[in-house]
């Protein structure tokens, strides 16, 4: 192809990881897709990824705007975009998809905080010592203005679930530490989707795409991408939305 030939559009994902996390939370499904023919963008939010000071400096309107222009560029290119969020990130994904409403042609939810644990509640979840030490140390090194940052996202994602009318799926870990499991029967009932999907996986924690049922799940993503999202509820393990 030569330099005045503009290659063909292409249907592509974008993903976008989560609060304090980075790339390697959603790496596995990036990588399933790219060999399904469906070329994945991954990068870090802003402030993300590097020092506390670096996380301290950040707000949600920058870790929203790192977002938006990876999704920009993509959109540019002409690119039909299939948005992928895992937990903030899903958060993130769902004010795109409204503010891009015409051109997202789905969205996937993973582990989307509707409704967060508290830190008590957290360590009453957690089965090991070592465990609940890694959750401590995240949570005293992370800076108090970060975390109102997230609580603040939380609260003003309420607005925009009722608008989403994007083909959607919503995928919530049975035994998420971090996330009440009610949060993806909340988004069932509140995105006026006509098209949507509500998969819960009983034997999975936060960790969706790192779980011991993780290849069910990438599976079930890569059937909704194709089929753009018909309208359906499944469930892995006998857990289901009410």
């Amino acid at each position: 192809m030569n330099s005045n030939e503009k290659r063909a559009p292409m249907e592509r994902c974008l993903f976008i990881h989560g609060f304090t996390g980075g790339e390697y939370e959603i790496s596995p499904l990036a990588q399933f897709l790219e060999q399904h023919q469906y070329p994945a963008r991954t990068f870090t939010l802003k402030g993300h990824g590097g020092s506390r000071h670096d996380l301290l400096q950040s707000d949600r309107q920058g870790w929203r705007q790192s977002a938006e222009d990876q999704l920009q560029e993509m959109l540019n290119d002409g690119d039909r975009v299939h948005l992928i969020g895992f937990s903030t990130g899903a958060l993130i994904a769902s004010h795109l998809s409204v503010q891009y409403r015409e051109q997202i042609k789905s969205l996937t939810l993973l582990s989307t905080p509707v409704f967060p644990l508290n830190l008590l509640e957290i360590l009453k979840t957690l089965g090991s010592p070592v465990m609940i030490r890694n959750y401590l140390s995240k949570f005293g090194s992370t800076p108090a203005k970060a975390t109102r940052e997230f609580q603040r996202l939380v609260r003003e994602s309420f607005e925009i679930y009722p608008q989403i009318e994007t083909p959607t799926l919503i995928v919530q870990g049975g035994r998420d530490h971090l996330v009440r499991a009610k949060s993806a029967a909340y988004l069932h009932r509140t995105i006026p989707s006509a098209s949507k999907r509500v998969l819960m996986v009983e034997r999975s924690g936060h960790m969706l795409c790192h779980c011991e049922d993780s290849s069910l799940i990438m599976d079930e993503v890569l059937q909704f991408i194709q089929s753009s999202g018909r309208a359906s509820i499944n469930k892995l393990q006998g857990y289901s939305a009410k």
